[in-house]
Formats: C-alpha cells, sequence, structure tokens
C-alpha cells in the first residue's frame, strides 16, 4: 500500500481492530497484516476486509488472506532453496488469488525472461531474480494479465517474517 494509494499501518492496523480481529500486526509500511480471528472462509475474509479498505479510504486494493500454516507451507515448498547455489536475498514468492488454469499457465511457461526463473505450485509462484525483482518482467501486473488472478509479490524476508511475528501471537 504505497503511492497514491498509501494507507498509514496505523490507520490499517485500526481498522483490522474496528473488524474486531485480535492480536493485529502489521510489518514495516507493506501493508502486510498479522492478526488472530475465528476461523472463516478466507476468501469471505478478504471480501470483507477490501470492502472495509474501500469504504474507509475511498480506494480498491486487493486483499489476499493467508493462514499461517498455509504460509509455512509456501515457505518450506519453495523449490529454489533446494540449491545452495542460490543467493535467498533474491527469492520472493507471488501470491495469487485462484489457482490459473492450464490453458493460462501454458502462455508464460516457454517465455524468455533473462535470469530470472519461476515455479508455479497451485497459488503460489516461487521467483528467483538475480538481477533485482525491479528489474524483473514477472511482476504482480505480467502475472495479474496473462494467469488472470490477482497477484501480490512479497520478497522472501518478509514472508519469512510475517510467519515469524504470527508465531509470537
Amino acid at each position: 500500500m504505497s503511492g497514491h494509494r498509501r494507507i498509514k499501518m496505523d490507520a490499517l492496523r485500526q481498522l483490522y481492530s474496528d473488524l474486531g480481529f485480535e492480536n493485529v500486526k502489521t510489518y514495516i509500511q507493506s501493508g502486510n497484516v498479522v492478526f488472530q480471528f475465528k476461523q472463516v472462509d478466507n476468501k469471505k475474509l478478504a471480501d470483507r476486509i477490501e470492502m472495509e479498505i474501500t469504504k474507509r479510504f475511498e480506494f480498491q486494493v486487493p486483499v489476499l488472506v493467508k493462514e499461517i500454516n498455509e504460509l509455512k507451507e509456501i515457505v518450506n515448498q519453495n523449490p529454489f532453496l533446494k540449491d545452495t547455489s542460490k543467493d535467498i536475498s533474491f527469492l520472493h514468492v507471488t501470491f495469487l488469488s485462484d489457482i490459473p488454469t492450464k490453458e493460462n499457465l501454458d502462455k508464460i511457461i516457454s517465455g524468455q525472461y533473462q535470469q530470472d526463473e519461476f515455479q508455479i505450485f497451485e497459488k503460489s509462484v516461487y521467483l528467483y531474480c538475480p538481477n533485482s525483482y525491479s528489474n524483473s518482467k514477472l511482476t504482480n501486473s505480467f502475472f495479474e494479465s496473462k494467469l488472470k488472478v490477482t497477484a501480490t509479490t512479497r520478497n522472501w524476508k518478509t514472508t519469512n517474517e510475517l510467519i515469524n511475528i504470527s508465531d509470537k501471537l
């Protein structure tokens, strides 16, 4: 949540608290929120948060909700971790709102992406961008336009920090 759609993290924490979530924590100015709430459908929960953000801040941002066990599984399944020649500071995960169709996946599998590599498992895209993510063609916009799903990317440090924050709740 940056640029022209900036939300201060204290305002975002307040929004989540007002929605009845407990132990609300944010991680830097990233739009990442860790919270506790009773078990519900993640899609409905994301829609509820999205609607409240639109109502309160008068702009729309997509929201994806991941449970801690799902996030840990995503981290543990990263295929690039098995390759010790890969510098983990160049790892990222793109979280997808839905599993892409085979037809849409086929459109990107054979593409040329310089030295960047990716592997897709269900609703996660594992990225290795040795020349920096900011120089990569494998952006949220790329995946959203090609795969026809909502996408948001986090670097490896942030992804793991969200787990650390969750484990402390």
